[in-house]
């Protein structure tokens, strides 16, 4: 029976994911690592000490803002990667959500830390910078209905197929309220981001980010990736780089990773990092595969 790690991108982020972490020698040198790139303490971003110096949701400090959020889970996810590898565990299987996919490619091995972390660091500053749009979680709705609407509404897109029962449109803040108004669906929540993510609003960023990854040598993952723009595994370094470049201008193919999950011979899904929104998709859409949680240093047995 096969077993797959997933990895949570932003969005599962919450203040003291990292307790225990930031004590761990290791733990330490990465937080260090990242807050002297980034020029602030990452580790008292994660932990919400600075709390009482923010202003608005905005701050440069806050957790939420995209350029704490993406390098705070890539430092915490590779962490507990890297532990889980201590103890000799094992994965046949990798896949990650968004900036989660980055997460599973070192997890494969296919780049170094540091230059996972300036390259995460580099697509936050990019996806935090590219302004307009809008993005909205949608639940409990007719597919074909949702869908019909989508195509005929220029300037919005599924960002995120998550699930049967769940999506994420992207797109401008007014063909999102056309689409929402001529679908009927059980709830529709407004994501607080600051950009249309994963849809062509992120041209110029996806642009950027590319010619940086046309750079950085990528090696062949020693497990299969299955990658957001095409969830079919994956070995093949030049291959990973690829579907990576394409990820920010598309759609997260979540729903078709988890069938691949059954198609792979996957038995146990282990969700890595803060959370467990993966795990919460996989329940309900594959109530007969086992999850699992590791996010933090008690799910390793090393509190």
């Amino acid at each position: 029976m096969g077993i797959c790690w997933v990895f949570p991108g932003q969005g599962s982020q919450k203040l003291g994911m990292a307790a225990g972490l930031l004590a761990h020698p290791l733990g330490r040198d990465r937080f260090e690592m990242a807050s002297d790139l980034l020029g602030r303490n990452l580790g008292q971003i994660c932990s919400g000490s600075n709390q009482s110096n923010l202003d608005n949701a905005n701050e440069l400090n806050d957790l939420n803002n995209t350029r704490n959020t993406q390098p705070a889970l890539f430092v915490l996810e590779t962490l507990l990667i890297d532990l889980l590898y201590k103890q000799r565990k094992k994965a046949n299987l990798l896949a990650g959500h968004s900036l989660g996919e980055l997460v599973a490619l070192y997890a494969g091995g296919v780049f170094e830390f540091e230059t996972g972390l300036k390259l995460v660091i580099r697509r936050s500053e990019l996806m935090a910078a590219a302004g307009g749009g809008a993005m909205a979680a949608v639940m409990g709705f007719n597919r074909k209905e949702l869908e019909e609407a989508v195509a005929t509404t220029e300037g919005v897109v599924i960002a995120n197929d998550n699930s049967d029962a769940q999506v994420v449109l992207s797109g401008s803040k007014e063909a999102l309220a056309a689409v929402l108004a001529a679908v009927s669906c059980k709830r529709a929540v407004p994501l607080a981001v600051s950009g249309a993510f994963h849809s062509p609003f992120m041209a110029a960023p996806a642009a950027a980010f590319s010619a940086e990854l046309d750079a950085v040598p990528f090696r062949n993952s020693a497990v299969p990736i299955l990658s957001n723009t095409n969830p079919s595994p994956c070995s093949d370094g030049n291959s990973l780089k690829q579907r990576l470049q394409q990820q920010m201008t598309s759609g997260v193919r979540w729903r078709e990773t988890m069938l691949q999950f059954e198609v792979a011979g996957i038995h146990t899904v282990v969700e890595v990092g803060p959370g467990v929104v993966l795990s919460g998709l996989l329940k309900r859409s594959l109530p007969a595969l086992v999850t699992a949680q590791i996010s933090g240093l008690q799910d390793l047995g090393l509190n």
